[in-house]
């Protein structure tokens, strides 16, 4: 096949009559990469799922042409389409945990992956799947078969999502931020590996991403969409350098810049661990017995005062998320917790209760954290029906609509359920939904790391001003060290369950003391490849 492996051309897409995407045209060859950027949105997902006709038939309308492997899509019969997915087009979707069955073992799916396209059985379907997983960078893969998706950290679900896809050796690989998830040196590795396979057996990559300097290193050609259409597309050294649409320039310009406000020399210490420990058992054998621990956080000391912000990075696994819940008393933990001067360490939950309020957390994926059943209102309003159920209907729809128009939202969307949101949207309610209670201090586990770089930068700005109106103490948890050197007002570093380097944000940034914080920042601001390894 000496032409694309990938030619779209004039695919339109209409939801319900409504269009999505429209005109949109782009090829990829083998051995190239091809970029889809865009804000949300913006029909990157809607145009990736089409190639393969993965769109949900009922009330979805695509027009226009796909060819893949010579094989027309748009029309294609289902044994065609059978033989095209995951044969000669593997996916990577961006939300690994809704994406992997939580009922089924890693081998198993990995297994599934395999056998819809080979007869392979016994010890040469496992050795397959050990070599797909070994391929994917998941360690020890052998003693990883029996495990859940929700016993494995962000980063080992998306190697397990890159093992499925890559298990058949597809000639094509379309990948929807498959990096999103994952911290900045894992994040290098799993290009690197991209990159390597694509050389190794000439396959073409289709890459979603809202991460420009993704694009500017790894792609080739960068195709950028707007409100479902192609506004420029091009070699990405021509486009970066010379961008002739204003929206590309808006994008290139954009990205979370400044730093928070100062802190009082006054400001009292909210919240403070020390040798804090979360050791989690490890059971074996018919009787289950404890035969080691997994010292998840192990001796951390640090604390927070009013107004600042400790922004906590650190590799997927280092134990930055069991933390941040310990710190909460959210997750069960050995050591000191003081929360406003008080121990709480071991209170009871009912002894917790009233100190809730004003602990509070947003979580790392807005869609998984809003039930899809409840509407905006209802879901901003919960903490305060558990919290002040005194509070007249009215009382508490006017706290809604305040904590709404805070976080730059509409109160007139209180009756909008979640999936009527943007992915920025729905961080925007979350956050308002932890700002209603008026708490002081607020754990932010990955807050921006599915938003693309405008909307990060937007949320950025936001939480700044919220803390400077509220002095809220923030525990800032990301693996975008781009972002956390824009909100942080001190670093503290993680691997491994414990802190190895912690000081001003600049300073950590600027004069890392540590080999392994100094492959973190080169990962995160020179995007080099790492030697390190995945402790996820």
């Amino acid at each position: 096949m000496t032409g694309p492996l990938l030619k779209v051309s004039g695919l339109s897409v209409a939801f319900r009559g409504k269009t999505v995407v429209e005109d949109v045209s782009f090829t990829v060859h083998p051995g190239q990469t091809v970029a889809l950027v865009g804000e949300s949105g913006s029909g990157k997902s809607v145009t990736a799922l089409s190639c393969l006709r993965l769109l949900p038939p009922s009330g979805s309308n695509p027009a226009g042409s796909v060819i893949l492997d010579g094989t027309e899509v748009i029309g294609a019969r289902e044994d065609d389409l059978q033989r095209l997915r995951g044969g000669v087009a593997g996916m990577v979707f961006q939300e690994p945990m809704t994406s992997l069955n939580p009922l089924h073992s890693v081998g198993r799916q990995v297994e599934e992956a395999i056998t819809l396209h080979r007869p392979l059985r016994g010890a040469a379907l496992r050795a397959e799947v050990l070599a797909a997983l070994e391929a994917a960078g998941l360690p020890n893969p052998a003693g990883r078969l029996g495990a859940y998706p929700h016993q494995l950290s962000g980063g080992q679900r998306q190697r397990v999502m890159i093992a499925a896809a890559l298990a058949n050796t597809p000639r094509l690989l379309i990948a929807d931020e498959p990096t999103t998830a994952l911290d900045v040196t894992i994040q290098a590795q799993i290009l690197e590996l991209l990159a390597d396979l694509k050389q190794r057996f000439g396959m073409g990559l289709l890459l979603i991403t809202h991460d420009l300097a993704i694009v500017r290193r790894h792609a080739d050609a960068v195709v950028v969409m707007r409100h479902g259409r192609v506004v420029e597309q091009g070699p990405v050294a021509e486009v970066f350098a010379n961008p002739a649409h204003e929206y590309t320039r808006m994008l290139l310009a954009t990205e979370p810049r400044g730093h928070p406000a100062p802190i009082a020399a006054s400001a009292p210490v909210v919240a403070e661990i020390a040798d804090l420990r979360v050791h989690f058992p490890i059971r074996q054998g018919l009787l289950r017995r404890v035969t080691s621990h997994i010292k998840a956080v192990d001796g951390v000391s640090l604390s927070i005062r009013e107004g600042e912000t400790l922004g906590l990075v650190g590799e997927s696994g280092s134990g930055k998320t069991t933390l941040g819940l310990a710190l909460l008393a959210l997750e069960p933990a050995m050591g000191s917790i003081r929360f406003e001067g008080r121990e709480i360490g071991g209170l009871s939950r009912a002894a917790l209760r009233p100190l809730r309020r004003r602990m509070q957390i947003v979580f790392q994926d807005p869609y998984g954290s809003l039930s899809p059943r409840m509407s905006i209102g209802e879901i901003v309003g919960e903490g305060l029906a558990v919290h002040e159920p005194g509070l007249t209907s009215a009382a508490r729809a006017a706290a809604v609509a305040r904590a709404m128009e805070e976080v730059g939202l509409e109160p007139a969307m209180a009756e909008r359920y979640p999936h009527e949101f943007s992915g920025g949207q729905r961080q925007r309610i979350a956050i308002a939904r932890a700002l209603v209670l008026k708490p002081r201090l607020v754990v932010l586990d990955e807050p921006t790391s599915a938003l693309d770089v405008s909307v990060q930068a937007q949320v950025v700005e936001l939480l700044r001003d919220l803390q400077a109106r509220h002095r809220l103490a923030y525990l800032f948890i990301s693996h975008d060290l781009r972002v956390v050197r824009a909100m942080a007002h001190r670093i503290a570093v993680m691997k491994d369950g414990r802190i190895v380097e912690a000081g001003e944000a600049e300073a950590v940034v600027a004069d890392p003391q540590q080999p392994y914080t100094r492959a973190l920042m080169a990962a995160a601001f020179d995007l080099r490849p790492t030697e390190q390894g995945d402790t996820a």
